[in-house]
């Protein structure tokens, strides 16, 4: 495929599993869930994109040394996750103790869902197992390239519904710009060196399981801290959620 047809297809293997369908999300953007069901959120997503520097690693030692922009951006992207300014992880922990929970809840281990250990256990086996490109594919278009479109949606909520203030929701804001940057760019990458039929077809693949990964991981944490106090009827959603 030309570069127009294969971003055009790449759009299309994420397009209908946006993590927005999720009835998690449903209830965030319209300020259905309490800040205990949001320490939740915080409490797993931490343990998501905490070792998101450490996945990006495992490409960059991978790539292609003649690829030195896809390098440069990779380190880029760890450096502004680590210590370009705030820690990213920082702002998101000062985000979940402002819903209520602690630092030591959230970097324990024990307190994410069995479904959060799976999606970080597929990004840790991308990063480490997958042909360079395709392990931007799956991690940089298939799931960071969603973040600023689901982001866009919540944040609002937190401000209006929930009185979060501008510096405890500067996780959401910081993302909003900076994934939407990191989405475009991995694009750029794909496009470029995806440069066989079998390179293609295996990014639209991973992007496709990306996009499903992240739904069903927001869709577990309904059903694992939400579902008991806001069932699907309250959130005018009547169509049973895949298994």
């Amino acid at each position: 495929m030309n570069h127009d047809a294969f971003r055009t297809a790449l759009e299309n293997a994420i397009k209908g599993k946006s993590a927005n369908k999720s009835p998690f999300s449903v209830a965030w953007a319209t300020g259905k869930l309490t800040r205990a069901h949001l320490a939740r959120w915080a409490e797993n997503h931490y343990h998501y994109v905490g070792p998101f520097a450490d996945y990006l690693g495992y490409v960059y030692a991978r790539m292609p040394a003649r690829y030195v922009e896809a390098k440069d951006f990779l380190l880029a992207n760890m450096y502004e996750e680590e210590i370009g300014g705030d820690r990213h992880t920082d702002l998101l922990i000062r985000f979940a103790e402002a819903c209520g929970t602690t630092r030591a809840r959230i970097e324990d281990e024990d307190n994410m869902s069995a479904t959060t250990r799976a999606l970080q256990s597929w990004c840790y086996a991308v990063a480490m197992r997958e042909d360079p490109i395709v392990a931007v594919a799956g991690l940089v278009v298939g799931l960071e390239s969603q973040v600023p479109s689901i982001y866009r949606r919540q944040t609002p909520t937190l401000r209006e519904t929930y009185g979060f203030t501008d510096e405890e929701v500067e996780f959401f804001d910081l993302h909003i710009v900076s994934d939407e940057i990191h989405g475009e760019r991995g694009y750029q990458i794909v496009l470029e060196h995806a440069n066989t039929v079998e390179l293609q077809q295996r990014c639209l693949k991973i992007c496709e399981i990306g996009a499903e990964m992240r739904l069903l991981y927001t869709t577990a944490l309904y059903r694992d801290y939400v579902e008991k106090d806001l069932p699907l009827s309250a959130l005018g959603l009547d169509l049973p959620l895949a298994a």
